[in-house]
C-alpha cells in the first residue's frame, strides 16, 4: 500500500473519533428545558427584547426548577418595568392630544393602545407577584441579571409627542424602545434599594452574586403595585375593583417592611387610593 492510500485508510477512523469526541462534549440546552428558557431569557434580555425575556422567564415561573428562585424576581422587575413603560407612553401621548387641539385623534388612539398593553402586562406582573409571595420566604432575594443598558432620561422623541407633534413611524418605534429601556432601568434601581439613583444601582450590580434583603425588594414591589393601580383611576381605565386589587397586593407587600419615611408615605397613598376606589364602587 502506498503512502497516499495509507493516509486515506487511516483518515476514516480518525474522523470518526473526532466526531464522537465533539458530539460527546457539552451542547446547547435541550429545547423546552429549564436551562433552555434561562439561556433564552439571558439572550433576549441582552438584545433589549424585554417582552420576550419576560415570556421565557414565565415558563420558568410556572414550575419548580433550579432557576425558579432567580426567575421570579427577574420577571417581576421586567413586567413592572414594561408596564411602567407603556404607562409613560400613554401619559405622554395624552399630553400630546391635549396640546394638539387641531388633530388629537391619532394621539388618543395611541393612548388607548398603550393603556391596553399596560393593563395586560400589569396583570401579568400582579400574577407573578402572587407566585413570588407563595414561594419560599428567603431573607435575601437574588438579582441574577446584569444592569440594563440604555438611559434613564426621557426619550427626546416622546417629549416631542407630549408637545402635540405627531411622530414619524421611525420616531414612534424609537420612543417606544427607549421608553422601555428607561422603565426597566428604573425598575432595576428600585429593586436594589436605589430608586431613581442609577449610579448607586450600577455600583450594586457591579458585584458578583448580587442579592438584596427581602424587605428592600418588597418595598420596591409595593411601590410598583401601587403605581400600576393608578392605571385604573376614573380618568384612565376607570376600573375601581382592579384598583382595589392592586392596592391590596401593595399593602400586603409592605407587611414585614420596617417603617421608614418611604414606607409610611406609600402606606398613606395606598389607603387613600383604596378609599377613593371604594367610593367609586359605591358610587
Amino acid at each position: 500500500m502506498n503512502v497516499k492510500k495509507l493516509l486515506l485508510s487511516a483518515a476514516g477512523p480518525i474522523l470518526a473519533l473526532l466526531l464522537t469526541s465533539c458530539s460527546s462534549g457539552p451542547g446547547a440546552p435541550q429545547k423546552g428545558s429549564p436551562a433552555f428558557y434561562w439561556q433564552a431569557a439571558r439572550d433576549t434580555y441582552a438584545a433589549a427584547d424585554f417582552t420576550k425575556a419576560a415570556d421565557h422567564l414565565d415558563n420558568l415561573c410556572r414550575s419548580e426548577s433550579e432557576f425558579s428562585p432567580k426567575a421570579l424576581p427577574w420577571r417581576l422587575v421586567l413586567t413592572a418595568g414594561i408596564a411602567r413603560g407603556y404607562t409613560d407612553l400613554a401619559d405622554n401621548y395624552e399630553y400630546g392630544a391635549r396640546a394638539n387641539k387641531a388633530n388629537p385623534t391619532p394621539f388618543r388612539k395611541l393612548v388607548s393602545e398603550y393603556r391596553m398593553r399596560a393593563n395586560q402586562v400589569g396583570l401579568a406582573f400582579a400574577e407573578t407577584y402572587q407566585k413570588f409571595e407563595t414561594a419560599d420566604k428567603d431573607t435575601r432575594i437574588p438579582i441574577a441579571f446584569p444592569f440594563p443598558t440604555g438611559s434613564a432620561a426621557q426619550p427626546p422623541a416622546l417629549l416631542k409627542a407630549a408637545q402635540g407633534i405627531m411622530l414619524t413611524p421611525e420616531e414612534t418605534d424609537n420612543a417606544q424602545g427607549r421608553s422601555m429601556q428607561r422603565a426597566i432601568i428604573l425598575a432595576a434601581c428600585s429593586a436594589v434599594g436605589a430608586p431613581g439613583d442609577v449610579a448607586k444601582a450600577q455600583q450594586s450590580f457591579a458585584g458578583a452574586d448580587l442579592s438584596v434583603p427581602r424587605e428592600t425588594f418588597q418595598l420596591a414591589m409595593a411601590q410598583a403595585l401601587y403605581d400600576r393601580s393608578q392605571l385604573y383611576e376614573a380618568r384612565k381605565l376607570d376600573q375601581p375593583d382592579r384598583m382595589k386589587s392592586f392596592c391590596t397586593l401593595a399593602s400586603d407587600a409592605l407587611k414585614g417592611v420596617p417603617d421608614s419615611k418611604e414606607s409610611k408615605e406609600l402606606k398613606t397613598k395606598i389607603q387613600q387610593a383604596l378609599a377613593a376606589a371604594q367610593k367609586r364602587t359605591r358610587g
